[in-house]
């Protein structure tokens, strides 16, 4: 089994969107369950923890007595990260860099958790397997995207992850909850770390029947595509006989 590292917060993001929706992974405000409209104001992150989005602040207000315990949290773990030192004397906060890589491809390794566990074929599956996605580091480069590559990728049980810390545990039981009432799966949960950091990202999935994804089996090929050219531009626009096209 893939090594989990140490896992100081779940993000929050709200993926694959039925066909009656965007065909992307738009954030979920996390008091009143509202999606982003990229056409209107973007959603405001969370100060603290940088993962949790609100449509107001109102609703950050209003949540924060839910969100505190993973926002100090995720605050005490990423103030112990490393520092990367660079040849100019400057400094690279990996933890950042982590968390930026991961709002950057939020709708690509939405989709890639949902082919890697074939979620449209055996919905069972995101209850019981999570991705850990494994990345490469160069803190040198220049464009914050292209600081990180895959090295690799690997299924592993989803209570693996959970196990390793009660307060992702129960922010993420709090999600599955949340989609399940809603007519969803619950929080498949896709893992993202490097050089012993880790950023969980749960994704709150839609019922499969309502899901208009295709399945996939290059589905690694296309991760580490868009990876490495640092494109964020990542989506499903249309499907054909011969495949699925992105944009």
């Amino acid at each position: 089994m893939a090594a989990v590292y140490s896992t100081p917060a779940a993000a929050n993001y709200f993926s694959p969107a039925p066909c009656a929706m965007p065909q992307r992974g738009y954030r979920l405000c996390d008091q009143c369950q509202a999606v982003e409209n990229p056409a209107g104001q973007r959603f405001r992150l969370c100060g603290g923890c940088m993962a949790a989005q609100y449509c107001s602040s109102n609703c950050q207000k209003a949540n924060w007595p839910t969100h505190r315990a993973v926002c100090q949290h995720t605050q005490s773990a990423v103030s112990a990260s490393k520092q990367h030192p660079l040849p100019d004397g400057g400094s690279v906060d990996l933890a950042k860099s982590l968390r930026r890589f991961t709002s950057a491809h939020q709708m690509l390794l939405s989709w890639a958790g949902f082919q890697a566990l074939q979620v449209k074929r055996v919905p069972a599956n995101a209850r019981q397997y999570a991705l850990v996605v494994e990345l490469a580091h160069d803190p040198t480069a220049a464009d914050p995207l292209r600081r990180f590559t895959v090295a690799h990728t690997a299924l592993v049980p989803r209570a693996a992850i959970l196990a390793r810390d009660p307060v992702v545990a129960e922010d993420t039981a709090r999600r599955d909850e949340r989609s399940r009432r809603a007519g969803g799966l619950g929080a498949l949960l896709v893992l993202v770390q490097c050089e012993g950091l880790s950023q969980v990202m749960p994704v709150e999935t839609d019922a499969p029947a309502r899901v208009s994804w295709d399945t996939r089996a290059d589905w690694e090929d296309v991760l580490r595509k868009f990876v490495r050219e640092a494109r964020a531009d990542f989506k499903p626009i249309s499907t054909t006989a011969q495949g699925v096209y992105y944009g």
